[in-house]
């Protein structure tokens, strides 16, 4: 099953969404967070996400959402720095953080494939623009 890693510069921010996500699909799905920094502050860390990416890999890949621009660098970063066969297995969403989040969570509850859950973290971007 796919996995899932929350990269998000604030732990309440992550937690939060991983809470909905819960909510809704229970303890189905890998998903770990990788939020803050080890001072307390605010901030990503690519050791971190890196560690977590671990955590969550089963053989099927894994989904890394990310809450802002910074923290995209700090995922590339931690996917770099891994071996195969995880650096090829470990992707970003281009995604609203809580809503990609949580299709991606549901998508990967039912056994899609990582392109699969990626897509669905993707899409909710046409859903989710006013006006």
């Amino acid at each position: 099953m796919v996995g899932i890693v929350l990269v998000s510069h604030s732990p309440l921010i992550a937690e939060g969404t991983l809470d909905l996500v819960r909510q809704m699909v229970g303890d189905k799905v890998s998903i770990e967070i990788a939020a803050g920094t080890s001072d307390g502050r605010l901030g990503t860390s690519a050791e971190e996400i890196e560690k977590k990416i671990r955590k969550v890999y089963s053989g099927d890949g894994v989904l890394v959402m990310v809450d802002l621009g910074s923290a995209v660098l700090s995922a590339e970063l931690a996917i770099e720095n891994l071996g195969e066969p995880l650096r090829s297995a470990a992707v970003i969403a281009d995604a609203p953080f809580v809503e990609g989040t949580i299709a991606a969570a549901i998508e990967a509850s039912f056994g899609k494939s990582l392109a699969e859950v990626k897509a669905a973290a993707e899409g909710v971007r046409s859903y989710s623009k006013l006006g």
